[in-house]
């Protein structure tokens, strides 16, 4: 498979690492200023940029009927055009805040704690993310889509925000340190126990992982999908 790589900063750089290993060849590594390439010798895009350019590499791909596979967090007001316009061209693509396997396994268990907390009214909920000082965007994508899914599941909240909290809210603590991959905690807390469930990743090699697979499963396929569809998990 012919695979480019949208964004080549460390991310793009495991992933490289991966699909060579996987047996894939990398026809196109772009970076964020790189404009003249022909994104059509790719059979796959893998899109790790920056929030800047993301929605532009994600349509150009789309435009030029290359699957496109999105990694790249902060820019999702543009998300529903990415949608529209991959519903116009009849293409392929999957948008994951994360694609860690052992990450969408904690996105499910989110959820299903959210419905059992949601008649436990004295437990209130908040958020940890903490990620290495060169990631651009906080709260990291990963945990809105855990704040979104919160929501999603149970009614005592309707919205989050970054480092403040409120009635039926639920406040999200962002912190940046040095060579952190990613670690995500949930924590319900009421006067008598605390109940914590939490994600550490230990490398990048998750992350690369499951977006190598994932544009290796989207091939020849057609639509808008996720991880979970990728898995056949949730």
């Amino acid at each position: 498979m012919k695979i480019a790589l949208l964004g080549y900063g460390k991310m793009g750089k495991t992933i490289e690492q991966i699909a060579i290993n996987r047996g894939h060849e990398i026809v196109l590594k772009v970076d964020k200023d790189d404009k003249d390439y022909d994104i059509t010798i790719a059979d796959v895009a893998i899109d790790f940029s920056i929030p800047t350019v993301a929605y532009n590499n994600i349509s150009n791909c789309l435009n030029n009927g290359v699957p496109v596979i999105s990694g790249t967090t902060g820019w999702l007001d543009k998300y529903d055009d990415a949608v529209a316009l991959c519903k116009e061209k009849n293409g392929a693509f999957i948008y994951a805040s994360n694609y860690s396997l052992g990450v969408n396994i904690f996105f499910e268990l989110n959820k299903t704690l959210a419905k059992m907390m949601t008649a436990l009214k004295q437990y209130n909920v908040s958020m940890e993310e903490i990620h290495h000082t060169q990631k651009l965007d906080a709260p990291s994508g990963t945990a809105i889509s855990l704040a979104n899914d919160i929501i999603a599941n149970n009614s005592n909240y309707n919205q989050w925000k970054l480092e403040e909290s409120g009635n039926q809210v639920i406040p999200i603590a962002a912190k940046r340190i040095e060579d952190v991959p990613g670690t995500h905690t949930v924590t319900y807390e009421s006067e008598v126990d605390t109940i914590t469930i939490e994600h550490v990743a230990h490398n990048r090699q998750g992350f690369a992982l499951g977006a190598v697979v994932a544009s290796e499963w989207i091939v020849g396929k057609t639509g808008i999908f996720t991880m979970n569809d990728v898995l056949n998990i949730g």
